[in-house]
């Protein structure tokens, strides 16, 4: 069991990169690290000053998360 589960690892260490940038968690926390960097670019010229990535996280899981994921999954059925 233990080579079964070997054979179906990655080998290389590329390979592993590969895999992690290919899987679906790493596609979502690209897609959502996207949108969190687009809201502090918004706030920021809104309120005329760099509100900074940890305070534009926080608001747009607050204001945004919920209703983003919704809509996400809804596009991709």
């Amino acid at each position: 069991m233990v080579v079964a589960m070997k054979a179906n690892q990655p080998n290389e260490p590329g390979q592993s990169r590969d895999f992690v940038k290919r899987s679906a968690l790493y596609q979502e926390f690209l897609a959502e690290r996207e949108e969190i960097l687009r809201h502090k670019w918004l706030e920021s010229e809104r309120l005329g000053h760099d509100i900074g990535f940890e305070r534009a996280l926080l608001d747009w899981i607050r204001k945004h998360r919920d209703g983003w994921r919704t809509a996400r999954r809804a596009m991709q059925k």
